[in-house]
């Protein structure tokens, strides 16, 4: 069995089990209303405690949207990734279906890899049609954006999401509990998100792919290939990682 009928299985439980539903609607949602977020809550504000706080909120514009879409994709971008990627792996060990698979025969690397290219593609398309949306709502509310530079930005957005799932399909692979998968997932994700806060580390982490995104969207071209090439390590080395351990594991 190769893994092209892995990942066409994989793709049909994504469906089925609804979860790419959950992640498209999550993120769809989120890129929606993002730009009506930055419109209309200082209106809001204004509205509800009176007109003289009016003159202290800034008139939004089209870097508020931005700014508004950015926060929600990469929050919610890494809840749904710990979420949705925890258990992929660790459930499959303990239901004894991976023990089944991988007699058809299926390599431990073909089936590893297809639950990764899966989750990658069920982000890919989310983010895409979120992307779409907020491009829309924000030429509608506010002005055109540079459509290269959103979709650098997207770019940009979709490799910071694939971090916490690489990390979280390895976490899965070493353990046969769910909430073990997420819960060392979870820790090793906060560590390195304190790490770009409180340390001069922060500028070669990959949440520096957010803040180039953002500069990019300000007119301001300077890059972070480092924090990029960073990323990229933090994707790869986990997948190869879950792949060495997993060809080690009695099933």
């Amino acid at each position: 069995m190769s893994i092209f009928v892995a990942f066409r299985k994989e793709w049909l439980e994504l469906v089925r089990s609804r979860r790419l539903l959950i992640v498209a609607v999550v993120l769809i949602f989120f890129g929606l209303t993002s730009p009506l977020a930055a419109k209309y809550i200082p209106e809001i504000i204004t509205l509800t405690l009176g007109a003289d706080l009016s003159k202290l909120i800034p008139t939004p514009t089209v870097l508020d949207a931005i700014s508004q879409y950015v926060k929600n994709m990469g929050q919610f971008g890494i809840i749904l990734a710990l979420l949705l990627t925890m258990g992929v792996i660790a459930q499959e060990k303990d239901k004894g279906t991976a023990a089944m698979m991988l007699v058809k025969p299926l390599p431990r690397g073909a089936f590893l890899g297809a639950k990764f290219l899966g989750l990658a593609v069920m982000f890919a398309i989310s983010l895409a049609i979120a992307g779409i949306g907020c491009y829309y709502y924000t030429l509608l509310l506010f002005e055109a954006m540079d459509i290269v530079h959103w979709l650098v930005l997207n770019l940009l957005l979709f490799v910071y999401v694939l971090v916490p799932v690489a990390i979280t399909l390895l976490c899965s692979t070493i353990t046969k509990s769910l909430a073990a998968s997420g819960g060392i997932a979870l820790g090793v994700i906060a560590i390195g998100g304190l790490l770009g806060t409180i340390t001069k580390l922060g500028k070669y982490l990959p949440g520096e792919l957010i803040t180039w995104g953002t500069r990019l969207m300000k007119g301001d071209t300077s890059t972070s290939w480092i924090a990029f090439g960073v990323s990229l390590v933090l994707i790869v080395v986990p997948l190869v990682a879950a792949w060495l351990i997993f060809n080690r594991q009695e099933l």
